[in-house]
Parts: structure tokens; sequence; C-alpha cells
């Protein structure tokens, strides 16, 4: 079936692991006619959680894309893992959509996930709407979740439909003005949502005011602009165990939700390649007609299938044989197979339009967040980067078969290709390759991957927490290189000083020599050793970052001088700088969630005390559960999950995000300090 671009929807299905949103995605592909009966997560046969690694744990791990035909119109839905540890393939799946639909359990409420979800969404000028699942439970309050909703989310948050029959259905609230709900009054709810929709229309309003009721098809427009500026948050109610709301849903997201010419426009800029700071707002427009402006969202890598990159087109229309450029490369590369996503069935198709999220497959140089296009001038053409958690939880690997070290860091990198919060570092102070992730849950899954899919079996060692070093005060810094052995010599000598900056800010090196001290040729091999010597400081042998570097002064010799010479005076020079500067270990302070049942909380607030946390506040859910959040330091974290199972018979869990970097309390960097051992010069 041909489309046009106005026929098209796409929705990324977002929110924690037990909200049912892979069985929500079944319930939808059934209600279309797209698949005889649901699968279930239990059963391992559900269309998106395709992966055996995902049947296995039982709960997504990665996206996947579906679609769907309903009322002439493609629905693209990216169903995403819920767990806060695979949050990234979560983020990177957000510029590929018009909506976000956040899923919340009826029976949990609002989570930190959700939250999590809702402002990122919100940053991205994403459409938004809450999706509330599992309504025909027991035990729950959905009158007072609707209004813990519009407490955490606003007040545009407001019911499109409510549950009738004690849940076993639900009547609309938009187009009809009349009916019987489980609680609050239909009528209400319709003019609650006519009133928040015509504030967006001073011509509606008027009308509205004259006539006292608007006819449904006149509230379109208006409602696709009250999405679009966040001016309406559309709650919808739904069971997937008995099918309460599907069918209404369905209609929801083909009737009232912004096709890609609808919702607002995605957020490229053109970067001036004379002054890359330069940078200029481009608004990629739906059509088919012009030339391609599509981005790369997701990554995957099979042994079988080799390289796949899942893009979305914002602009232009794909073809089978296109060429197509990808960012800033000046070869093009062949579209052999254009593929429309079902999970993981590949779907051939002829041509994709604006809007359309589809694939290609065998094109190694994809990577991330690349933008594909077919015009040599559009090279400098990029996508606002989505912003992903730093991954802090790390272990140290290594092969457990000797030389597979060179299969072990290709697979580590594959790995990091395909999931944007896995990072791979060596550690210079202990020679050693260390995965980051965001918590324990990631990287045994990393790990199971390697095992499974690429056949590398390694030896992990217990979780290395992330440290960073950085200075407290100012300082100045100077080293001589001399050699001389027989014939050409060595010989460089640097001055610098160092300077603290904000937590977050990275590094500057800055460039202040004058007169030639240091000849120009040789500031690049400066900035090369003092880059190095960051990778491993001096206190206790972590990255050092933070701060400002200015090389101010130098000598050199006309014969002797050289780029090793330069290298080594400025790795030596900002070392001395370093240890004269008040140099501070920091560790990755989280933010912890951590829900549990109500007569433990003494336990849990207690237990947080006692490993140097904060609670930052509580609210109580449904059932005598107590949902506690606050912030604690990742390093006292170890083993805690089984801490929490004991002081909560096995009741208890916890989720957490990186919040920030801190300085360790001075005991604690006093014999870090003195463990450390430099490593012995090359």
């Amino acid at each position: 079936m041909s489309y046009s671009t106005e026929a098209i929807r796409t929705i990324a299905l977002l929110g924690h692991t037990a909200a049912g949103k892979t069985s929500l995605v079944e319930a939808l592909l059934q209600a279309a006619g797209m698949i005889g009966a649901a699968g279930t997560v239990e059963r391992g046969n559900t269309v998106s959680d395709f992966d055996a690694l995902e049947r296995k744990a039982g709960h997504s791990l990665y996206s996947s894309i579906v679609n769907l035909n309903h009322l002439d119109t493609r629905v693209h839905l990216i169903d995403t893992p819920g767990y806060p540890d695979f949050i990234g393939q979560a983020i990177a799946a957000l510029p590929a959509v018009e909506t976000a639909a956040i899923v919340i359990n009826a029976q949990t409420g609002v989570d930190l996930s959700a939250t999590r979800m809702m402002a990122l969404a919100q940053q991205r000028k994403l459409c938004r709407m809450i999706i509330v699942n599992k309504i025909d439970a027991d035990h729950l309050d959905l009158p007072g979740l609707l209004t813990r909703l519009q407490e955490a989310f606003g007040k545009e948050c407001l019911p499109i439909n409510l549950p009738a029959a004690g849940g076993s259905k639900v009547v609309d609230c938009f187009f009809n003005p009349s009916g019987d709900a489980d609680f609050s009054s239909v009528a209400a709810a319709h003019q609650a949502l006519v009133d928040q929709v015509v504030e967006v229309d001073a011509d509606l309003m008027a009308l509205y005011l004259e006539q006292g009721e608007i006819a449904p098809e006149q509230l379109h427009a208006p409602f696709e602009q009250a999405l679009r500026e966040g001016h309406l948050v559309p709650v919808c109610f739904t069971s997937v165990r008995n099918g309460a709301g599907i069918a209404e849903l369905l209609d929801v997201l083909v009737k009232l939700l912004p096709n890609p010419a609808e919702g607002n426009p995605p957020l490229f800029y053109r970067v001036d390649p004379q002054n890359p700071d330069a940078q200029k707002e481009l608004r990629a427009e739906p059509d088919p007609a012009r030339h391609v402006l599509a981005h790369v969202f997701k990554i995957t890598l099979d042994p079988f299938v080799g390289k796949m990159g899942v893009f979305r087109i914002h602009q232009g229309s794909v073809q089978r044989d296109s060429l197509l450029y990808i960012g800033d490369r000046r070869k093009p590369f062949k579209v052999g197979h254009l593929f429309l996503l079902q999970g993981k069935e590949h779907v051939e198709i002829q041509q994709a339009l604006p809007g359309d999220i589809c694939a290609v497959a065998k094109v190694d140089e994809l990577a991330l967040d690349a933008v594909l296009h077919d015009a040599a001038e559009d090279e400098h053409i990029h996508l606002r980067p989505s912003e992903f958690p730093t991954p802090i939880y790390g272990l140290a690997l290594e092969p457990k078969r000797r030389g597979d070290e060179q299969r072990l860091w290709e697979t580590l990198q594959k790995l990091a290709a395909e999931d944007p919060c896995l990072k791979v570092e060596h550690m210079i102070s202990t020679n050693e390759t260390v995965l980051l992730g965001l918590g324990e849950l990631h990287l045994r899954s990393a790990l199971e991957r390697m095992l499974e899919v690429y056949k590398v079996d390694v030896a992990a060692h217990p979780p290395k927490i992330a440290y960073r070093e950085t200075i407290a005060g100012k300082a100045e810094g100077h080293s001589r290189h001399k050699k001389q052995s027989g014939g050409a010599g060595q010989f460089g000598e640097v001055f610098l000083r160092v300077e603290p900056l904000p937590r977050g800010a990275g590094f500057e090196f800055v460039d202040a020599v004058k007169g030639g001290a240091i000849p120009g040729q040789f500031i690049p091999a400066v900035e090369k050793g003092v880059r190095y010597a960051l990778e491993a400081g001096p206190l206790a042998g972590f990255p050092v970052q933070d701060l400002r570097v200015t090389v101010y002064d130098g000598k050199s010799h006309p014969v002797d001088s050289k780029e090793i010479a330069f290298f080594s005076a400025g790795r030596k020079a900002l070392l001395d700088a370093v240890l004269k500067a008040r140099p501070l270990v920091l560790e990755p302070i989280v933010n912890i969630e951590i829900v549990g049942p109500e007569s433990s909380m003494g336990d849990i607030t207690g237990d947080l005390s006692a490993k140097r946390g904060q609670v930052s506040g509580m609210q109580s859910a449904a059932g005598a559960i107590v949902i506690i959040a606050g912030q604690v330091p990742l390093s006292e974290l170890n083993g805690y999950q089984s801490r929490l199972h004991a002081s909560t018979a096995g009741r208890g869990s916890y989720t957490m995000a990186f919040s920030h970097y801190d300085a360790v309390p001075p005991a604690v960097q006093q014999r870090m300090a003195s463990q450390y051992k430099a490593a012995p010069e090359d």
C-alpha cells in the first residue's frame, strides 16, 4: 500500500520495565490485524522482543521498531527498554519520532523512569502523551493516580478517555461529550479538553465563547498545536490483559497525533567549515521532492547480517539504489536494499518518504547520530545531539583464552557502537581494558552478548568505580627534557600553569607562548603530552578533568629539539603542576530511587545514611508501598541489592542514574593516594 507523509505517525513507547510496553505493542499489532494472536513476554514470542537474550531475560534490552496499518495510515512504533540501565536505547529513539508516549503502570504510578523520559521528550520539543496501562488490576486508585500525574507533569495532563465498567472498557472524552465512567465525569473531562485546546487559538476561543460548544472537527488543528506547544498532554487508559482501550488507543494514534508535517521540526543545524563555532539552525521540510535529510538513531551489528543502520527520514525520499552521503564523507554509498522493520523481520521496500523509519545493511561507515544526505552541500549539517547519561559502572576485562586480546577489543568496539551508554577505556595506570556502563545489569547483559553472539569468553574483575581527579587551586609546572646519547640529542623545556574549571567543563588547552620560545610546530606535541598525562593523574591514577592548562613559556634548541622531547616535557610539567594545585579525587554521585514496603522505610533510610547517602523525598504508592528518592556515592552501592532484599524480605528494588561528581572524603582520598603506585615510565 502506498502512503503520503500526511498518513504516517511515529511514536516511541517509553517508561519503566513493568509498565507493559512490549505487551502493549502486541495488543496494538493484533488490533490492527498485523498478527493473528498477541504473543507474551513470558512465552518469549513477542514481535519486538525477538533477541534470544531478551527472551531469556524476560524484558527488553534493545529498542525495537515495528509498524502497523490502520485507517489508511502507517504507524511506526519504537518499543524501548524500561530498565534505567538501558535508557540509552530509549534516548536514542527520541529524535526519530514526533510523539513520545510514556507508559505508566497503574499499580505503581509515577516513577523515576517516567519522570526522566517526560523531561527528555520535552527538551526535544516532542509531542507527549501518557498511557496508563493495567487499569484492570486490583486495589487501584486511578483518580489519585491522575492527580499525581498532574502534580508531577502539570495540569495540562488531561484524560482523553476514562475507564468504565470496572476497568473492562474505556469511554471517549474528546469526541463524546457524555457517558458514564468509573470515576470523574465524562462531560467534565470533555469540557476540560475543549477549554485547554481552544486556548491556543484566539479566533476559535472567541467562537467558543459565542457559541458555547465547538465541533470536534474544528478542534483538530488547535489540538495538534496544543500538543506541539506542550499545552496539552493527553492521558489514555488501557489494559492489555482484557483489551480495554486498545482499539480506542489505536484510533487516538491515527486520528489525533501529529504527522511529520504537524510535529515540531527536528533540531538540525549547519556548521560553517571556516568557523566551526558558527552554527545556523536549519528547518527540515517533510517534502518528498526535496533533497534528502535523514538521521541514524540505531546501529545493530549481527555476525550474519553485518552492520545495519536504522534511520528516520526527515526530508526528501529514499529509493532503492539511491546514492547517499554520510555526514562530511565525500564518497557516497549505494542503497542496495531498503528495509522496513517489523521486529526481527526485514521487509524490503522500493521507497521511503519523510516520516518513515527504515534501514540499510552492510554499510560499515554508518555510525550513531550520522546525518544522511544526497547533496554535497549538505555535508556540514548535524542534528542536535542527545544527552546520554555518563557510564559510571565498570568492569576490568581480560580474555580467558590467550591470543584473544584483539578479538576482545574488536568485540567491545562493536558493543559500544550499538549502545551509546557503553564505553571502552584502556586504563594506563593499571594496563586494564575497562568496559563502562550504567549499572551491573547493563554490564552483565553486555558480557552475555559477548559470549553468546561473538563467542568471546572473558574474565571480569569486581566492578571498578569511574573515579576522576581534578584540582582545587592554581599552580605552575615546569619540566626540561634533555637527552644526549652521542649524535643527535633531544631537548625541550616547557612552563605551564593550571587552574580549575567548573564541574563537568572538561579540559581546555591554551597556547600563550610569546616570541617563539617554543616553535609553533612543537605546540601540538606539548598538547599531546599534556593530554596523555591527563589519562592517569598523579594522585591516584585516575583520569584528570575540569581544568585549564596554559602553556606560556619554554626553550628549544635549533638542532636537538624534537616532538618527542616536547611531548615528554609537556607531560611531566602537567604532572608537576597538578601535584601543586591541591589535587582531589572525585567520585560519581548517583540519584537513587528505592521502592519497598512501608514497614521497611526506617531500615532503608538508615542504611542510606550509613552509606553517606541523603534522602531527598518520599511518597506513598498503592499497596502500602513507599518510594524513597535520594543521592548516594556509587562506591557505597556495591552489594546493595542483597542488603535491600534482606531488609525488605525480598520486596525491595532500586534504580539509579548518574547525577554528578563530587570530592571523596579526605580520609578516603588519603587511603587511595597511598595505595596508588605510579606505573614505571616507558
